[in-house]
């Protein structure tokens, strides 16, 4: 099948177009810059150029393919609910186009939005959570709206993905202990954040790519690609303070916006979640690393 792959360049839409490739799909990428464009043609696909504020662009991609899947983000939180609603905009001009096919729409979304209950696992069963602090779930409410409509559309709600180069929140939370001197967390630290290897994660998106592909029934299904359940604050900070030879401390809640940043909405949450029926559903058994195994591994002098 032609795919096209938003976010095809980055850090997990890379991921997913070589296990694409790998499985003889071809690939449609979109990339924003010449430097984009040439690794997309190294790694034997086919360079759609574009970005997510050209809403043309994304039509003509998807008008283009037999599926798509949408990887691409906007990562500059402190214009977190503008890229937001950039990212609905995005979802809903793909999905105008899909409209009236059985093509697959995969939109890539968060588990933390799942988390309606604080210190209870997230489930793929579980609803966006919509309030001020979570705007990206309004790309799954459209979602939502689209398979109602017969758009063959589902959810992939990402953890921390993670490698020995980048760790989703963790990357920035390393730059935030070089920056101010120490590792910290939040009170005692056992509040967990979910993870996987971004190659596990780049393989669960070809499954729900290939059984929507051939079962439209599943329409508005969230599927969550979670290796690890939830992984506590303190373990990951005592990590960073090894690799980076930093004191380990901890911080009062109060505390965290200052020493934070932005990160510091996220620092504190208790935000673990499931991926049990995701297994079942896909037959998806992840193998890569740990995420403190990959912290342990990585090279923090070029971190």
């Amino acid at each position: 099948m032609r795919v096209f792959v938003t976010g095809a360049t980055g850090f997990i839409g890379s991921e997913v177009v070589h296990q694409l490739i790998g499985t003889g799909h071809q690939v449609l990428g979109m990339a924003r810059s010449d430097a984009g464009a040439k690794a997309l043609l190294a790694a034997g696909a086919e360079v759609h150029r574009g970005d997510l504020q050209d809403l043309d662009s994304l039509r003509s991609g998807a008008s283009q393919s037999d599926g798509v899947i949408h990887c691409a983000f906007i990562h500059d939180f402190s214009k977190f609910q503008e890229n937001c609603e950039t990212d609905t905009r995005a979802v809903e001009a793909i999905g105008s186009v899909l409209a009236g096919s059985d093509r697959p729409f995969i939109v890539t979304s968060g588990t933390a939005i799942a988390n309606a209950v604080p210190g209870q696992l997230a489930l793929e069963s579980n609803e966006a959570v919509i309030h001020a602090g979570a705007p990206r779930a309004a790309s799954e409410v459209a979602v939502a709206a689209m398979a109602a409509r017969g758009v063959n559309a589902s959810v992939m709600r990402l953890p921390q993905v993670h490698n020995t180069y980048k760790q989703g929140l963790v990357t920035y939370a390393i730059a935030v202990a070089r920056e101010k001197g120490v590792s910290a967390y939040i009170g005692e630290g056992l509040n967990r954040w979910p993870a996987a290897h971004v190659l596990d994660v780049a393989l669960l998106y070809r499954l729900v790519f290939e059984k929507h592909a051939a079962d439209k029934t599943l329409a508005g299904a969230r599927y969550h690609a979670v290796a690890e359940e939830g992984v506590p604050m303190r373990a990951i900070a005592e990590v960073l303070g090894r690799g980076l030879k930093l004191p380990v401390v901890s911080l009062l809640p109060e505390e965290a916006a200052a020493h934070f940043g932005w990160l510091g909405m996220f620092a504190g949450l208790d935000i673990a979640a499931s991926s049990a029926q995701t297994r079942k559903q896909m037959g998806w058994y992840p193998t890569g690393p740990t995420m403190l195994a990959d912290l342990e591994r990585m090279d923090y002098s070029i971190a």
